[in-house]
């Protein structure tokens, strides 16, 4: 392989122009071409980007014609599976946005392309390179809170509901869980290995997103705004997740962990009506555990760090492009969290709960 990754871009809306920026910052990184269903946005995009000598496409098929190491793949959610399928069998990488797809089955299809044509397929989660969810992730992993029995993850935003592609059924397949619930999932699961989810019992509402009082949009609004889950994992593990664009409340709470011997409790950083969910960093930790029978809340240190994380997911996947290296936040992984999310919403849909059925290769 050339030292030099050529990279295309699928989708020129606003998370590509940070997949760009992230990729213009290395110099081992060639952005090739651009592809985008609306004419003359590509050719727009690479003007405003300054893509120099990058050519613009309609159709993502012209583009994987070109001699690509890897694909970014940030079209809206509906088109993340078969883009992504597309790529992989042209033999290329692809780094695509979250949330993988809008489906469970869509999901393992995009795994097994990945499989079938030996190339890296890895999710776009930012969150995982802030090093104070790392250090989360290593408190949970080495043992320090015994066996973690209950979880308790989500957020709300007071008020924070996007618009256009986000509330359309037809483009994003899901509302919050799609576009948040994501990430609390994945700090949640990563952190503790990513159990299987057995059952999900849930419930989705969207009575802001469809009230004009709160959401310009509401004739349009076809998604959740608003969704609460219990949901079983394996090991014995019981996870209660919860998510909100839009509520009469500060907040829905923060994220613990319990387990046998300690107690992790985290709150997500920022403020202001956007804040107060896990797609930014951490604003606090702290753990409870006994020490010779006295009560003890101990603060673990926040750490200031000035990471572009969103870079470094980008870094990430070249580096494992360049090194031969396995996907850093791999499909075979997400696919769980796709699971959870297509079961809360089937759960939602018919008031009950529902069971999650893996393939035998994610067992």
């Amino acid at each position: 392989m050339s030292n030099t990754i050529n990279v295309g871009i699928i989708g020129s809306g606003g998370i590509a122009a940070a997949h760009a920026e992230a990729y213009k910052q290395m110099d081992d990184v060639r952005i090739v071409a651009v592809a985008d269903i609306i004419p003359g946005k590509a050719s727009q995009f690479i003007e405003q980007l300054n893509l120099k000598n990058a050519r613009g496409f309609r159709d993502h098929l012209d583009l994987l014609t070109l001699d690509l190491d890897a694909v970014s793949v940030c079209t809206p959610n509906v088109a993340h599976h078969q883009t992504s399928i597309d790529s992989l069998n042209s033999g290329k990488h692809v780094l695509v946005e979250k949330p993988m797809a809008v489906t469970l089955t869509q999901a393992i299809e995009m795994v097994d392309a990945a499989k079938k044509a030996d190339k890296i397929l890895t999710v776009g989660f930012q969150p995982r390179y802030d090093p104070n969810m790392q250090a989360v992730k290593d408190i949970v992993q080495t043992g320090q809170l015994g066996n973690v029995y209950y979880v308790q993850t989500g957020g709300g935003r007071r008020r924070g509901m996007p618009g256009g592609t986000f509330i359309k059924k037809s483009l994003a397949g899901a509302g919050a869980m799609a576009d948040i619930g994501c990430y609390s999932l994945d700090l949640a699961l990563n952190s503790l290995g990513y159990p299987k989810p057995l059952t999900v019992s849930a419930y989705t509402s969207n009575y802001f997103g469809t009230n004009p009082i709160y959401h310009k949009e509401a004739d349009n609004f076809e998604v959740e705004d608003f969704g609460v889950a219990m949901i079983r994992l394996e090991g014995d593990i019981l996870l209660n997740f919860k998510i909100s664009w839009a509520m009469h409340m500060d907040s829905l709470g923060p994220t613990l962990f319990l387990g046998t011997d300690a107690g992790l409790k985290l709150t997500p950083a920022g403020n202001g009506p956007w804040s107060g969910v896990w797609d930014g960093g951490i604003g606090s930790i702290s753990m409870y555990h006994d020490i010779k029978g006295h009560h003890v809340e101990t603060t673990i240190p926040v750490q200031n760090h000035r990471l572009n994380i969103f870079y470094e997911k980008v870094r990430d996947f070249v580096i494992a492009i360049k090194e031969g290296k396995a996907a850093p936040i791999p499909g075979e992984q997400i696919v769980i969290n796709q699971a959870i999310i297509d079961g809360i919403l089937r759960s939602s849909e018919l008031g009950s709960e529902v069971k999650i059925k893996l393939p035998n290769t994610f067992k």
